[in-house]
């Protein structure tokens, strides 16, 4: 179960990634890099 969950929130980071650097909008990025650090505390089960 854990393999699954740490799958879709790795699914989810790469998406996030992807419009992090497709994006031009400084505070869109911005938004985005605050989102992808939880989920890298996610998958590497940091709480």
């Amino acid at each position: 179960m854990t393999l699954i969950y740490r799958g879709i929130a790795l699914f989810v980071l790469v998406s996030i990634l992807r419009c992090l650097f497709r994006e031009k909008d400084f505070w869109k990025q911005v938004t985005a890099t605050m989102v992808v650090v939880p989920l890298v505390m996610r998958i590497l089960l940091v709480k």
